[in-house]
């Protein structure tokens, strides 16, 4: 078992002033806050994000078109689990009406994509399950606990007029035209035991207190905890909120009765 490394990542869309317990270092703008997988779970990432903009309009593949489109990482699947938001801050996740390939790419070039998305209005414990293929955008305002599977594969197919390239051709071919489906999306009650995702590539819970023998059971294995309040303890260490672990299975954590807890499992 052991605390995962941190990796803090500079953004131009990132802000310098972080929800609690993070905090920016001064004059840095803080968009990401990685924590770098291990060997035992080196199929999963897990990340913070923190955005002051809207961040690229955006796809993924999944493993058979990243295969085939010659990449050399997976696909990717994700999934948010909103922990702050500004008041109005929005998630751009899927198309208000079918469209076309050739349509898609006329409105990437032109900017009007922006405008066919459908934005979300977010507030803390929205949850959002992202699958390969889905068209999203991740507005200002937002801070999230993003899970997905490690892979660095990312086609922008529109990013406001920022120097960066895009990826209209991979993106196009693996973008889906359509609507976000309303089961992928939900507003979770502020406490309780709840299952996030159950995927083709990871699983999770947000956890409430102690796992019951169907939840030790569920994580019987190699997998990650994130503390969200109170602490947890792994081995003789206490962990916190703001940093994650790896460890063995579940049964091998002292969780508190009065901690809340993020846990993931690769598929």
């Amino acid at each position: 078992m052991s605390a995962l490394a941190v990796r803090t990542v500079e953004k131009p869309w990132g802000r310098d002033q972080l929800p609690a317990p993070f905090a920016a270092p001064y004059g840095k703008r803080i968009g990401e806050i990685w924590f770098e997988p291990t060997e035992d779970v080196h199929s999963l990432l897990v990340k913070y994000i923190f955005t002051s903009e809207k961040l690229s309009v955006q796809v993924h593949p999944d493993d058979a078109q990243a295969k085939a489109l010659g990449e050399s990482d997976t696909g990717k699947e994700e999934c948010w689990l909103v922990i702050d938001a500004e008041p109005g801050a929005t998630l751009g996740i899927g198309f208000k009406a079918p469209i076309s390939a050739d349509a898609m790419r006329a409105a990437a070039l032109d900017g009007s994509i922006e405008d066919l998305l459908v934005w979300h209005p977010v507030q803390a414990g929205d949850f959002f399950y992202i699958p390969s293929g889905t068209v999203h955008a991740i507005g200002a305002g937002v801070s999230l606990i993003e899970i997905q599977q490690n892979s660095d594969i990312t086609y922008r197919l529109y990013d406001y007029g920022r120097p960066r390239p895009l990826h209209l051709e991979k993106g196009i071919m693996v973008a889906r035209g359509e609507a976000y489906p309303p089961a992928l999306h939900r507003h979770l009650p502020p406490t309780g035991t709840v299952e996030l995702a159950r995927g083709p590539y990871f699983t999770a819970h947000r956890l409430e207190g102690v796992p019951d023998a169907a939840l030790l059971a569920e994580y019987n294995g190699p997998m990650l905890v994130l503390p969200r309040r109170g602490e947890v303890e792994l081995a003789g260490d206490v962990l916190r909120p703001g940093e994650c672990a790896a460890a063995p299975s579940a049964s091998t954590i002292a969780f508190s009765p009065e901690s809340q807890s993020i846990l993931v499992r690769a598929a």
